[in-house]
């Protein structure tokens, strides 16, 4: 419990770290891009850069995390993120401050696919579901809490002492890393696995057909969430006239509100109903996007205050798959392989995901409108849907190969 806690901590910290820049974008365009025609665009690089680093190491830290301390990795990467978020106010260019974005990424690297691993390793098959929801219910709570925190720092004191002030925490939580034992490598049925996994091992990991969907739908959801978790703020603001410092407290409380309560019960329900539904952690994240998808479009359409009702909606259902989507990562992938799976899953939905949401929705708001910026949102959202339930046959067969596989191993232990 003392490692869940402080993984889902840390976690907390990371999203509300990544998420102050989307509550000050207004200030930012206009302290760096005042009068730039593209100043949208360019705005979105900011998250997009953090995002490109993020996913290029992402691979590198996955493969030290399978081999070496998973908590060294850890720490060593939460005091990265935490100096290089600090660094952010001392920006005095749109070019410095794309710099800071990009070390953060590095940073975040090495916690983004080790810390789950953990998890899995602690927790059996019947339980990881519910777990590993508290871990990621990081997402949506702690980018709530860095829409609010940055926007209230900000009214106070100044943009730039919101990114001063969320070091010192990082830094804190990182030493506590160092002192983590480390967890053994074993398999939802208690077999460690003892060789250290090669090229031909990894190879195998394409040839997991519920792995190879869950990442492109997982794709499609990451570029829906990008979009909407950096824009959603400034549109409010923008397009239907609410001041900006009630958009970003109202957001941030539909944002924890729903986004907490959806992440943990998608992860309770895939654990429910998988013993009667085996393919349940893709049913209960394709539905909820199919679910989300009209709520969106309703977003742009519906007037004040009932527009509030309809991103509550539409976040509530976009983070229902958090938990099952994640869990079944884990439970298709061999133990001494499942950093790298989690790393090759970030590099994927970031690459073709979010790093090009916050720009393309961006360029599309500066040369169309926000509602096709949306629009084009909430189609990816139920391509989404579409793939996951296409894909929970597949899950079932794979779940239960892997799992045969490891009782089999057990088997030859004991």
């Amino acid at each position: 419990m003392r490692a869940l806690t402080l993984l889902v901590v840390i976690n907390l910290v990371c999203y509300l770290d990544r998420y102050i820049l989307a509550s000050i974008i207004p200030k930012l365009k206009a302290e760096f891009l005042a009068g730039d025609p593209d100043a949208n665009g360019k705005a979105g690089l900011l998250t997009s850069a953090f995002l490109v680093s993020y996913m290029l190491m992402a691979p590198l830290f996955g493969w030290f995390a399978d081999r070496y301390s998973r908590w060294v990795v850890i720490g060593i990467s939460v005091a990265l993120w935490s100096v290089a978020s600090s660094a952010s106010g001392l920006a005095t260019t749109f070019v410095m401050l794309l710099m800071t974005r990009v070390f953060l990424g590095v940073g975040e690297a090495g916690y983004g696919p080790a810390a789950p691993t953990i998890i899995s390793d602690l927790f059996p098959m019947e339980k990881r579901g519910a777990v590993l929801a508290w871990f990621f219910m990081a997402i949506p709570v702690g980018s709530a809490l860095g829409y609010g925190f940055g926007g209230l720092i900000d009214a106070h004191l100044g943009w730039r002492w919101a990114f001063y002030l969320v070091g010192p925490p990082g830094l804190l939580l990182a030493s506590l890393c160092f002192f983590m034992p480390e967890p053994r490598r074993a398999s939802m049925h208690g077999l460690a696995l003892g060789h250290k996994p090669g090229a031909a091992d990894y190879a195998k990991l394409l040839k997991i057909p519920s792995l190879i969907t869950n990442i492109l739908a997982q794709t499609a959801m990451t570029f829906a969430i990008g979009g909407l978790s950096v824009w959603a703020p400034t549109y409010i603001h923008e397009a239907r006239g609410i001041p900006l410092a009630e958009a970003d407290l109202k957001f941030s409380i539909i944002l924890v509100v729903a986004g907490l309560s959806s992440t943990l019960l998608g992860g309770w329900l895939g654990d429910r109903l998988q013993p009667r539904f085996p393919g349940s952690y893709f049913l209960v994240s394709g539905t909820g996007m199919l679910i989300g998808f009209p709520a969106t479009l309703a977003m742009l359409y519906a007037p004040f205050p009932a527009a509030w009702g309809c991103i509550f909606v539409a976040m509530f259902f976009l983070f229902l798959n958090i938990g099952p989507s994640n869990t079944a990562i884990a439970n298709v992938t061999p133990p001494s392989m499942r950093a790298t799976a989690y790393a090759a899953n970030i590099l994927v939905i970031h690459a073709l995901g979010d790093v090009l949401s916050p720009w393309l929705i961006g360029w599309i708001k500066d040369h169309g409108s926000w509602n096709l910026s949306f629009i084009t949102v909430s189609v990816v959202m139920l391509l989404a849907g579409v793939i996951w339930l296409g894909s929970t046959k597949a899950l079932v067969r794979d779940t239960a190969a892997l799992a045969d596989l490891e009782r089999a191993g057990a088997s030859g232990v004991r």
